[in-house]
């Protein structure tokens, strides 16, 4: 057994915030910190591929069922799939025709709002605030962003004042082990590691480990996989199994990675492994520069997995807690 292994330095929690502080604090002006004015820019140039295709439509146009046919075939391109294209369009059609809208921007403010409705249900705060150690299995085909992502959410975890530990389940590729290590050093956290052996038995171990010393989250990084790499599938289930052997109400979170640029793909992958381990949230990663950001339309429609995080960028900050409303805003401008 190979641990790399650093002592883990999570930040005070800041002061608890009072009724009555609270009361002040939303009758003050609201000011957007500017880490939160750049992640906003870098999701808004993420999806400008796929806004710019859709919100174009809109421009000095008077709504007509050519401007529908024309904002279907645009939300078909963008990957928001033929059941969400349909729910929208339905709903867009009859708004236009009550409120008597003749207007291409006046739509598109109401596309917005039904955009934002059907997104709201997969806006889902991670909770951190179970017992510890609270453990999470991350799944994911090879090229999704997995183990850079384990990695961001370590990070993320000792901001909320979390220690963390890593166990490096993908022990088919040596790679995949010396990357999970450098994130591991890099937020200063633990992983447990074997060379070559059983990937359960790496994340039994790990388990084990976090509960004795009372670490707050516990990472089950798993071998890169299809779902039509059937073995790899049902080793992704064992693994399932094993977890709940070690701790009888565990894995707390089921976790997949998801590519952005990969499209109704995505929702195959979510179908599948929500199949094979049940699934409890998502990971949208490189949904910078993509033009198929409408999947996430597609899976509240299809398979409605809360969406934890969305990422758009490599550094440490560019993976964010999912807002719909912040998505759609970045979307349509």
């Amino acid at each position: 057994m190979l641990n790399f292994w650093k002592k883990s330095e999570a930040p005070e929690p800041g002061p608890a915030v009072k009724p009555d502080q609270q009361s002040e604090r939303a009758a003050a002006p609201v000011s957007v910190p500017v880490e939160k004015r750049s992640w906003i820019s870098k999701l808004k140039a993420g999806l400008a591929k796929t806004g710019s295709g859709i919100t174009n439509l809109f421009v000095g146009v008077k709504v007509d069922e050519a401007l529908f046919e024309e904002l279907e075939t645009a939300l078909l391109m963008a990957d928001t799939g033929v059941d969400a294209t349909a729910h929208l369009l339905t709903q867009l059609r009859a708004r236009a025709k009550r409120d008597r809208i003749e207007d291409g921007q006046q739509l598109k403010a109401v596309l917005a709002e039904l955009l934002v409705d059907l997104l709201t249900p997969l806006q889902r705060a991670l909770d951190l605030s179970r017992p510890s150690p609270i453990v999470m299995m991350i799944a994911g085909v090879n090229g999704a962003g997995k183990t850079t992502s384990i990695g961001k959410l370590a990070k993320h975890f000792q901001s909320h004042g979390k220690t963390v530990l890593l166990a490096a389940g993908d022990t088919f590729r040596a790679a995949a082990r010396e990357q999970l290590a450098i994130w591991g050093e890099r937020n200063g956290v633990q992983v447990i590691a074997q060379e070559s052996g059983d990937p359960a038995a790496v994340v039994f171990d790990a388990v084990a480990s976090a509960k004795a010393r009372n670490i707050g989250v516990m990472m089950a990084d798993t071998a890169g996989r299809l779902p039509t790499q059937l073995h790899l599938m049902e080793e992704l289930k064992k693994i399932r199994r094993v977890i709940a052997k070690a701790m009888p109400d565990a894995p707390h979170e089921a976790l997949l990675v998801i590519d952005g640029n990969t499209g109704q793909n995505a929702l195959a992958q979510v179908k599948a492994f929500d199949e094979a381990i049940g699934l409890t949230g998502l990971i949208i990663t490189k949904l910078d520069g993509t033009a198929k950001g409408g999947v996430l339309a597609a899976i509240a429609r299809t398979r409605p997995i809360p969406v934890y995080f969305i990422g758009v960028g490599e550094a440490l900050d560019d993976l964010q807690p999912f807002d719909a409303r912040e998505f759609v805003s970045a979307l349509l401008g």
